[in-house]
């Protein structure tokens, strides 16, 4: 799928898990906390993609979120692609095919999810402050990139960069640290894994199994076939999806906020 898909599905998959975990395990969350959880599950869900790298100097090609915060993204995307093909030639078996490029390989797997969820909370625990502001830089800068694509464009990635820096910065002075910080982890881990899913409902597949070999081969891409294959940047993405992706999160976003405005309503009267 496109980034923006990716961003929308983490969002409503956030919110709707929040909503759930509020209404059947009465874990409440306040809006600031509920906005940053789904911020980073949009940026996360947008992160794997950063295994697609173009031309630094020129900061042009790869995907549309390795161009972020410019030539910097671009770069560590570069980094992130040679990586991940370098994991891929170093494991893969007889079968696996040749590749020149890393993507849809190392970062599209469930191992990677869990070790990028893992090492938030680890980061953050270990680094206080400066751990979390920087990983919130980052997820919000991924998140404003796919859920408003076409202005970021316009905008371009100074704008982006200061942006996400000035909300970083201001979520950790608000944001409460026992119950925000371990919450990111899970919320970067979240996204990943529902990026995979969604390039699973591709042709093009991932490699879903990674690393539990499948006779000689080791990265067997599994997708959908072409008959029922969502098509990238297709209608059934752009209109079905998008569509079903943003009707959930305006509702489960009403279900967990309504309550806290009536509150306030209630108390100002």
């Amino acid at each position: 799928m496109m980034g923006p898909s990716h961003a929308l599905s983490g969002a409503a998959v956030w919110l709707a898990g929040s909503w759930a975990l509020d209404k059947f395990a009465g874990y409440e969350q306040s809006p600031l906390a509920i906005a940053v959880g789904t911020a980073v599950c949009a940026g996360g869900a947008l992160f794997p993609d950063l295994d697609l790298s173009g031309k630094v100097t020129r900061n042009k090609g790869g995907a549309t979120i390795a161009r972020t915060f410019g030539v910097a993204s671009l770069f560590v995307a570069e980094v992130i692609e040679k990586l991940s093909l370098g994991v891929y030639h170093a494991t893969r078996l007889s079968d696996d095919p040749d590749r020149e490029n890393g993507h849809r390989t190392l970062t599209h797997t469930l191992p990677f999810a869990a070790l990028v969820g893992w090492g938030t909370t680890t980061l953050c625990t270990a680094f206080g402050k400066w751990a979390v502001i920087g990983i919130l830089f980052l997820m919000i800068g991924l998140a404003l990139r796919g859920l408003f694509d076409e202005w970021a464009k316009r905008a371009g990635w100074v704008l982006v960069t200061l942006i996400s820096a000035g909300a970083a910065y201001y979520t950790y002075l608000e944001l409460p640290g026992d119950r925000g910080y371990p919450m990111l982890g899970l919320a970067v881990g979240v996204g990943c894994v529902v990026h995979i899913l969604g390039d699973l409902i591709t042709s093009a597949g991932v490699p879903l199994l990674w690393p539990i070999p499948t006779g000689k081969r080791m990265w067997r891409m599994i997708g959908m076939p072409d008959a029922l294959a969502v098509k990238v940047g297709g209608a059934v993405e752009v209109y079905v999806l998008r569509g079903a992706f943003t009707i959930i999160s305006l509702l489960c976003a009403a279900g967990l906020l309504a309550p806290s405005v009536l509150r306030r309503f209630n108390i100002e009267v």
